[in-house]
C-alpha cells in the first residue's frame, strides 16, 4: 500500500475475513500462514482495485527480459529506502511488481488474481523496473 493508513485499513479488512471465516480454514488444503497471507493479499488486490480509476489497456505481447538488479546497488540501498520507490509506483504496477517480485507469483497467477492478461501483467512488471531504475538514478544510488 502507498501510505500507513491503507495498510492499516487492509490489514484490517484482511484480518476480520480471517476471523470471520476461521470455521472455513481446512488444515488439510493449507497451512494456516498460507490461508491467512492468501486473504491478506486477495485484501490489498481488492483495496487496489476499489481506488483504481483508470483501466489498463496498453498490452505488450513480448515477453519482458528478467534483468537482476546489480550487486553494488544492494549495497547502496537499504530496504526501506527500496520500499519508499516501490511505493511511489502506480497503484497497479505496484501490485503486479510486489506479487512478482515479493511474492513469486507468475504472470499468469497475476493475470488470473488480478482478471487482466498476461501481456499486461508483464507490461507492469516493465514498467515497474523502468520506474525504479529511474528513481535510483535520480537518487544517485
Amino acid at each position: 500500500m502507498k501510505d500507513e493508513d491503507d495498510a492499516k485499513l487492509v490489514l484490517n479488512t484482511g484480518f476480520l475475513k480471517v476471523f470471520n471465516n476461521i470455521d472455513k480454514y481446512d488444515a488439510k488444503k493449507a497451512v494456516l500462514y498460507t490461508w491467512i497471507r492468501t486473504i491478506i493479499i486477495n485484501s490489498c488486490l481488492d483495496h487496489i482495485k476499489s481506488k483504481q480509476n483508470t483501466i489498463v489497456t496498453n498490452e505488450l505481447q513480448e515477453e519482458t527480459n528478467t534483468a537482476q538488479a546489480e550487486a553494488e546497488i544492494t549495497t547502496k540501498v537499504n530496504v526501506n529506502e527500496i520500499l519508499l520507490l516501490i511505493r511511489n509506483l502506480p497503484a497497479a504496477t505496484q501490485a503486479v511488481f510486489n506479487l512478482y517480485v515479493v511474492e513469486g507469483y507468475s504472470h499468469k497467477e497475476i493475470a488470473d488474481l488480478l482478471k487482466i492478461s498476461e501481456g499486461t501483467s508483464k507490461w507492469h512488471l516493465s514498467e515497474a523496473r523502468k520506474n525504479l531504475k529511474m528513481q535510483l538514478l535520480r537518487e544517485n544510488i
